[in-house]
């Protein structure tokens, strides 16, 4: 086991990060910005280095930075949480030649599965089920002849990424060039990679993802689904597990085909493969997320394991001692809510100093957060504040606890969006299950 962590990242994430290494009797080493000097992860980690100034690609992005920290603070191993750096392969590739640990997938796997290209490659090999889509466009010419073969609407993707990030949907010829063009530009601003490609464009799909774990002994494990399907402009805003679309058999089925894939191709970490299901039932994979994920705590808080110490004894090369179970059995359903600093009309981001702040609490309560009163949000980052996770016997009870404990949380000084929250858990089709991701834009346009 590694003696020292070094995580690159920075609130909630982080701190979630030193928790666990604290458990498993890793010593931690926070990185900060300028921005970040009062942010709880560097009071709580055992030490803590400045790596440069509050813009992102002066720090947090910095690659010369952290791995400079790594080495002056003898860390052995760097986690680098979601976000930042967590899916790039050639930061992989530096921690490898330095010979500090990268805590995910080696830079292969991650190229494997992380491009979305290559990602669908892979899916057609495995057999998992794909929307129509297209290779890397070339120019607006081959994004229009592959459109006319696809058939209108489809969606302009960048190939590595995510976020929402370079994504266009394009509903006739004519749209086409404009946002062929901005979506390479945003690819290319965002990740450094201008591919993008199409693919056909769902009107009223939901989002489920599935959980996969290996580790470097051929262990792997699926660990049951999430439902992603509340989400705002891509954005996820509630997330669940298990999902309350799947049954046990199509849950059994899909698992199978990941569990081949992931293995096949080497894949040795945590993993979330990403899908859509259209009004008929059918799923078609999307895209793979090579990392641990925002909304994570709900199948820990179902399946009773901790995702983020599994992943770390994983990438230090342990035998993982999970049962084989096929499917995964859950323990209840939890629902997580994310709470941002953001105004409840516009969502822009509402940076500014939290004169109060109370955390939620009670049975079956959880809340993964990197903020304090008398903290200031910097405006320089997400503006993720806090993720309220809840668990009860049943999605029922679930969603009761939720909207009792978001009742609870309070949150002075600066605007959220935890009015948003109830609001969405009052809607019919939150209710009873069958919301889309086009569920919160049809509530904010009534």
């Amino acid at each position: 086991m590694f003696r020292k962590v070094l995580i690159a990242n920075r609130g909630e994430i982080a701190l979630r990060i030193i928790r666990a290494c604290r458990e498993l009797g890793i010593a931690t080493v926070a990185v900060y910005s300028e921005a970040d000097a009062r942010a709880l992860h560097v009071r709580f980690a055992d030490q803590a280095v400045c790596i440069g100034p509050a813009q992102a690609n002066k720090s947090y992005l910095h690659i010369p930075a952290i791995i400079s920290a790594a080495e002056i603070t003898a860390a052995e191993a760097i986690h680098p949480g979601y976000g930042f750096l967590s899916e790039n392969a050639e930061f992989a590739r530096l921690c490898a030649k330095c010979g500090v640990t990268f805590i995910g997938p080696s830079p292969e796997a991650m190229g494997a599965w992380g491009d979305k290209v290559s990602a669908r490659a892979n899916a057609k090999r495995f057999g998992l089920p794909l929307l129509e889509g297209s290779e890397v466009l070339r120019d607006g010419n081959h994004a229009r002849d592959e459109a006319k073969r696809i058939g209108y609407p489809v969606i302009v993707k960048a190939s590595g990424g995510g976020g929402g990030r370079g994504m266009r949907i394009v509903r006739a010829e004519e749209e086409m060039e404009a946002a062929f063009q901005s979506a390479r530009h945003e690819a290319e601003t965002g990740f450094k990679n201008p591919d993008v490609y199409l693919e056909k464009f769902v009107e009223r799909p939901k989002h489920i993802e599935f959980q996969v774990l290996a580790d470097k002994h051929g262990g792997v494990w699926t660990l049951g689904e999430r439902e992603c399907s509340m989400q705002r402009r891509h954005q996820k805003v509630i997330e669940e597990a298990p999902s309350p679309a799947m049954t046990a058999e199509k849950r059994q089925e899909v698992a199978e085909v990941i569990r081949v894939a992931v293995r096949e191709t080497g894949y040795q970490s945590l993993g979330t493969l990403e899908f859509i299901m259209d009004e008929t039932g059918g799923l078609s994979f999307l895209e793979m997320n090579t990392r641990v994920q925002v909304e994570h705590p709900v199948t820990e808080m179902v399946t009773g394991l901790d995702l983020v110490q599994l992943q770390i004894r994983a990438a230090a090369g342990e035998k993982l001692d999970l049962p084989d179970t096929r499917p995964w059995s859950f323990r209840g359903h939890a629902i997580e809510c994310r709470v941002n600093a953001e105004d409840p009309r516009t969502f822009a981001p509402w940076p500014g100093l939290i004169t109060e702040y109370f955390p939620p609490g009670g049975t079956g309560v959880r809340v993964d957060s990197g903020v304090y009163g008398g903290w200031r949000v910097p405006p320089n980052y997400d503006s993720l504040l806090a993720k309220l996770i809840v668990h009860a016997p049943t999605r029922e009870e679930a969603i009761e606890r939720m909207r009792r404990a978001l009742d609870e949380f309070i949150v002075s000084g600066i605007r959220t969006n935890l009015e948003l929250h109830k609001r969405l858990l009052d809607d019919a089709e939150m209710r009873d299950g069958t919301m889309t991701t086009r569920t919160i834009e049809r509530l904010l346009a009534s």
